[in-house]
């Protein structure tokens, strides 16, 4: 079967972190001439941009030709009350009611699209929602898991719910565990979501995720085969993955975005890109804590004194208080945008790939969430990290100890952040005597990102490969 007959079902929880980087692969599908449906769950259909949307639900006549370079969007309940809070009740959502309620509905869809002769070569699931592997087993796709965190995560908790490997006790957080392939890892490196004050649901959607793994073809991963090289050769005689990225906007590689936009859950506040088009190259500090991270009270406090007391140039990305997934963001301190005016910029939300590109950007403060990490690596600029939860301790210990290319901004030991500790961040990426050093190794993996992802590079070979694998299968 050519590629161009080819129909691919993506799954993924309605997230913007984890649609994303399902999309980037998408791009590369739609361009070697494949048609892609992204399905999740109804709450995301009011958070994507209707002009981004093609959808067939309800629509007795599908396009004419099926198989044109296209995405589509559906959609599928839950099977919570449109009313009910998903946050809330996100624990009975993730192990209740979508392995079961929500199955069954994706698996309506997928018998709807039979019946109108529109069935699927291959499904490819987000790792977080491993009931949808058995649904793709029920109707006899062949499925592919997206990991869209780092392939080091893949390993630890591959080898943790395997039962592989010299775990310590976790309640230390001043214990230490040796992996292939990976740098020796205290306990807080480790992703929160193993530790025992994590919420169990997470732990339980993981473990799910690793014991599914039988059932699956394809493991890919988001990250790029020379960023990674050691931990995925780790894994190579285990469950392999491969990697397939960085799944980032292609305009970061000098690539055509097909769907542009696509995965846009806030309005962007483009008048940034024209005020760092007017700053000195490599001034201004940008600062973003991602889709739903937020800084605390005291935390935005910190931040801002630092802010006053070096006379940084700044892009500060300030989510609305309640953007917070339940945890309310830090107001800024009273006169504090008045007394920056000349130097800084506060907006909502921003498109990240222009502003990562900018020539003005000099150093990224970030909660090291994967996508984040990819793109600042894909964009050469060095990186102050500030991790939260889940993945974010275990990429930030990449981006500094492996990577090379940033700084860990810590909590003392009364578990607050200091404006001392931001100021010496902020001195050591921009002016310390390793700046130099991390821009030179952040420049190196930028263009390692790029040659990844170039025609005939790691990436391309896996990408054609999967392309090549499922276009066999469905020959026979």
């Amino acid at each position: 079967m050519e590629a161009h007959e080819l129909h691919v079902l993506m799954v993924s929880l309605p997230y913007q972190g984890h649609i994303n980087p399902m999309l980037r692969l998408a791009n590369l599908l739609i361009t070697s001439g494949i048609h892609v449906t992204m399905a999740t769950t109804e709450v995301a259909r009011h958070r994507l941009s209707s002009r981004n949307i093609t959808s067939t639900t309800g629509n007795p006549n599908p396009p004419e030709n099926p198989n044109q370079e296209l995405l589509e969007f559906e959609f599928f309940a839950d099977g919570l009350n449109a009313d009910e809070d998903r946050d809330k009740n996100l624990g009975v959502l993730l192990e209740e009611y979508l392995p079961t309620k929500g199955a069954g509905n994706l698996s309506d869809l997928i018998s709807d699209f039979g019946k109108k002769g529109r069935g699927f070569s291959c499904m490819i699931v987000n790792c977080f929602v491993p009931w949808a592997v058995d649904v793709a087993a029920a109707h006899g796709i062949p499925c592919a898991m997206l990991w869209v965190q780092a392939c080091a995560l893949y390993a630890i908790y591959y080898r943790y719910h395997k039962g592989m490997g010299e775990f310590p006790s976790l309640d230390d957080a001043s214990n230490s565990v040796e992996l292939p392939g990976l740098p020796l890892l205290k306990v807080q490196d480790l992703p929160t979501f193993l530790l025992p004050s994590g919420p169990p649901h997470f732990k339980n959607v993981v473990a799910a995720c690793i014991h599914s793994l039988d059932k699956i073809r394809w493991v890919l991963g988001s990250s790029f085969h020379k960023l990674e090289e050691d931990v995925v050769k780790s894994m190579s005689h285990l469950k392999p993955i491969h990697p397939i990225g960085p799944l980032v906007p292609p305009i970061l590689l000098g690539k055509l975005d097909r769907i542009s936009g696509a995965g846009d859950f806030w309005d962007s506040e483009d008048s940034c890109i024209e005020w760092l088009s007017t700053q000195r190259p490599s001034s201004v500090l940008y600062i973003s804590l991602g889709s739903i991270s937020v800084l605390s009270e005291s935390e935005t406090k910190a931040v801002a004194a630092a802010l006053e007391t070096t006379k940084a140039a700044f892009l500060w990305v300030v989510k609305k208080r309640e953007d917070g997934w339940g945890r309310r963001s830090g107001e800024l301190p009273e006169g504090f945008l008045e007394r920056t005016k000349d130097r800084g910029r506060v907006v909502r939300w921003c498109p990240q790939d222009r502003v990562l590109m900018s020539g003005a950007v000099g150093c990224f403060l970030t909660h090291c969430g994967w996508n984040s990490t990819l793109e600042t690596v894909a964009a050469g600029v060095p990186v102050i990290a500030f991790p939260d939860w889940t993945d974010q301790p275990t990429n930030a210990k990449l981006l500094v100890d492996v990577f090379g290319m940033g700084v860990r901004m810590r909590r003392g030991m009364d578990g607050r952040l200091s404006e001392e500790e931001v100021e010496r961040c902020i001195f050591e990426v921009t002016e310390g005597p390793m700046a130099m050093a991390m821009k030179k190794k952040a420049v190196e993996w930028k263009e390692a990102a790029m040659k990844a992802s170039a025609c005939g590079g790691s990436s391309d070979l896996v990408t054609a490969n999967f392309i090549g694998e499922i276009s066999a299968i469905n020959k026979i």
